[in-house]
């Protein structure tokens, strides 16, 4: 398969501003690549299995070499899709013991139906044999390619829409109008402006009423496991279950649950103190609370204490269930903490 941008440019019909493809005649083709790159990591990442000899969860992709495009001729959508790619997996044990493997996809390509993908799992080299090796390829592989085929339905359905334009006689057709409802959208969330050299004061922002509070809970692990936890990036990918951005350093910034939380890390005392300045993305922009976690080891289990400050009013609820389900209750179950 020719690479994005190889092609013969006289097969290709660029878009433009005054016209369309008339009867969808000419060869039309979208560069699909960064999208299923994207949707692939998201799709893979949310992979989590789990049997008598515990869980297994991907926690990254490590490879993903290939592209993806969808091509119009004479009205027919032609989808081209290559990829080879790695994930990597986590597996706690019934025990708690954790072990690392691979999971390889050689040939995830338009050319070969699902139930001919070669998914091969494996342990890394460094790690003793165990029952998850065969948990995953029992029940990971099918979960690999059932992830691999949501990818494949969703670049046909839904990704494709819009190929297909009107034919000639749709032309005089009076376009729906949109254009308004755009602008007015962009004008809704545009940022504020900057401030210059002007002597007319530039607006400083609203000060908004904002809420705290506190919570407490107990894990059945050691101080330094559950640091770890919060300020690595595999880990908070397994117990998000998706793909994340984590800096584990002081001024590091993080990104998870597919952006709707982000932050950065503003102190850390190693198995201590975390401190954090942390955002919901629906928030007032640039606002942001105020996190301190502190662990207390107690031998056998530690004690977190949270303290919240700075939450925009009316949103404190929220918060506290959000940290209480997507944190603390997540990290229990997927870790057997």
């Amino acid at each position: 398969m020719a690479k994005w941008g190889e092609g013969d440019p006289r097969w290709i019909v660029e878009q433009r501003a005054d016209g369309t493809n008339v009867n969808n005649w000419h060869w039309t083709e979208r560069d699909v690549s960064g999208w299923s790159s994207e949707r692939l990591r998201q799709l893979l990442l949310a992979v989590r299995v789990e049997g008598a000899e515990g869980v297994c969860q991907l926690t990254d992709v490590s490879k993903l070499d290939g592209e993806a495009s969808i091509n119009n001729r004479k009205g027919k959508l032609i989808f081209f899709y290559e990829w080879q790619l790695r994930a990597n997996w986590l597996g706690t044990s019934s025990g708690g013991l954790k072990y690392r493997g691979t999971v390889d996809v050689a040939n995830l390509s338009d050319e070969n139906d699902l139930d001919d993908l070669d998914i091969s799992v494996s342990l890394c080299k460094d790690q003793p044999n165990t029952p998850l090796l065969d948990l995953m390829k029992k029940k990971g592989v099918p979960e690999v390619q059932r992830a691999l085929g949501e990818y494949i339905r969703q670049i046909k359905s839904e990704f494709s829409q819009g190929m297909i334009l009107p034919t000639a006689e749709g032309l005089n057709s009076p376009p729906p109008q949109k254009k308004n409802q755009i602008q007015t959208s962009k004008t809704q969330i545009s940022p504020a402006p900057r401030c210059s050299s002007s002597p007319t004061p530039c607006p400083t922002g609203v000060r908004i009423s904002t809420r705290s509070f506190n919570l407490e809970e107990t894990f059945q692990t050691s101080a330094d496991e559950l640091y770890k936890t919060f300020i690595n990036q595999e880990f908070v990918q397994v117990f998000t279950r998706s793909a994340a951005t984590v800096d584990g350093r002081r001024g590091g910034r993080f990104q998870l649950l597919d952006g709707s939380v982000s932050g950065e890390f503003t102190k850390l005392v190693p198995d201590q103190r975390i401190e954090m300045r942390w955002r919901f993305r629906t928030w007032p922009s640039e606002h942001y609370a105020t996190i301190i976690l502190d662990l207390e080891d107690k031998g056998d289990e530690t004690e977190l204490r949270m303290e919240c400050r700075g939450v925009p009013a009316g949103e404190e609820d929220s918060t506290r269930e959000g940290w209480t389900r997507f944190y603390f209750q997540a990290i229990k179950q997927t870790f057997g903490y």
